[in-house]
């Protein structure tokens, strides 16, 4: 059922066209289907029921709790070298927009590749897919921002919402600020503007600290030291080996962990 579009898509004036459904199995593979869409449309859901996040992890959640959309882009020739960087342009935007909304800077923060985190705890989950390569390149990016989850529908322990953090806002109006805040981050990395890099290394909380990552031959142990511009990060192990990184999940540690 769509309802509620044109209030919506009024205060979306960057975006080709604006969708709303009440609930959805995933509005990524939504798009991800509509070959004929046109660049920045957006789907936005009250619910998701078959969503997923990094590593296939099933992600769902109780109806109008969660500010729920995908993204469609179709990134020309000049911009399929940097598709690595999207992801990390998308976390940098939920962070632009939850600060905005929230006033606060001290709390939220973003972990590589594009966790935005708050103080410590999950607040938004974004996943990037793409098809139609090489043919009709697109691709889709989908973010869900925890509005108002109470700490008995939260997915996972160390998740938080917005709510639970201090913060009432109204899900249409965190939709809003995430959408004007993704327009502008992509059209940084569309132009090949590398301020956007800038902004993400100075944010990422991952560089220059301890961590864990699980790759897919086992895990790794040292410290980030920095984001590659295509988005790998360098790590530094505790036997001296440098590794450029660009899938893994990451966990930061402590000096004192006896891991590390």
């Amino acid at each position: 059922m769509v309802g509620g579009v044109n209030s919506l898509a009024s205060r979306l004036p960057g975006y080709a066209a604006v969708r709303r459904v009440d609930s959805t199995g995933s509005t990524n593979a939504d798009l991800l289907a509509d070959a004929a869409a046109p660049a920045f449309t957006v789907l936005v859901a009250g619910a998701q029921t078959a969503g997923r996040g990094r590593l296939g992890r099933p992600w769902a959640s109780p109806p109008g709790t969660q500010s729920i959309m995908s993204v469609l882009l179709r990134p020309g020739k000049a911009e399929l070298d940097r598709l690595g960087t999207v992801p990390l342009a998308a976390g940098l935007a939920v962070l632009d927009a939850v600060r905005e909304i929230s006033g606060v800077t001290d709390g939220p923060a973003l972990k590589w590749p594009n966790d935005v985190l708050w103080n410590g705890r999950k607040l938004c989950g974004i996943l990037a897919e793409a098809a139609g390569f090489p043919e009709d390149p697109r691709v889709v990016v989908g973010l869900g921002v925890n509005v108002s989850l109470t700490q008995e529908q939260l997915p996972v322990p160390h998740a938080t919402s917005l709510a639970l953090e201090g913060v009432a806002v109204e899900v249409d109006d965190m939709t809003v600020a995430v959408l004007g805040a993704l327009h502008r981050r992509i059209g940084q990395w569309a132009s090949g503007d590398r301020t956007f890099m800038d902004d993400y290394r100075r944010e990422c909380i991952t560089i220059g600290k301890p961590v864990r990552v699980a790759t897919a031959t086992g895990d790794l142990f040292g410290e980030v030291t920095d984001v590659a511009p295509d988005g790998r990060i360098d790590l530094l192990t505790t036997d001296g080996e440098r590794h450029l990184i660009s899938a893994g999940d990451v966990t930061l540690l402590r000096r004192s962990d006896t891991s590390y």
